[in-house]
């Protein structure tokens, strides 16, 4: 390898990394929408279905989170 060369890929993994762990508030914003849509269709939410982000091992971790009433079954008519 030479000189600089080990910097040089250290930055890059530094700049690849943030590129995948950061949404913009604009995802963000349409990412909770499309799971509490989700949500909505399986179960009956109590309140608020929230949606957060962390820094996992190599990984991001994407929590959903909300409380249910109850399970919507899906029942097949015979």
């Amino acid at each position: 390898m030479k000189r600089g060369e080990g910097e040089t890929r250290q930055r890059l993994d530094a700049m690849l990394k943030a590129d995948k762990a950061e949404m913009n508030e604009e995802s963000f914003r349409a990412a909770q929408e499309e799971f509490s849509r989700v949500a909505h269709e399986y179960f009956e939410p109590e309140g608020e279905v929230t949606l957060s982000l962390g820094e996992g091992t190599g990984t991001i971790e994407v929590t959903v989170r909300f409380r249910a009433v109850r399970v919507k079954n899906f029942y097949t008519l015979k």
